[in-house]
């Protein structure tokens, strides 16, 4: 029996598939100082998924068509 730990972590690739954004510009937008905060765990990249929903949620927009 395998235990499986679901871990709250995205790195760049899934955190970009998240936000339906490009891995490079979620990348850029890290390098510009913009965009989810994120923790390095070993020198790898990674966004907690509360951080990517309330970034996410920070960018509503309406429409004044």
């Amino acid at each position: 029996m395998t235990n499986v730990i679901e871990s709250p972590y995205q790195n760049t690739e899934e955190a970009a598939q998240y936000l339906r954004l490009m891995p490079r510009t979620l990348n850029n937008m890290r390098w510009r100082g913009e965009g989810p905060i994120y923790r390095k765990h070993g020198g790898r990249v990674f966004y907690h998924i509360k951080d990517l929903a309330k970034w996410s949620g920070q960018h509503d927009s309406n429409s004044n068509i």
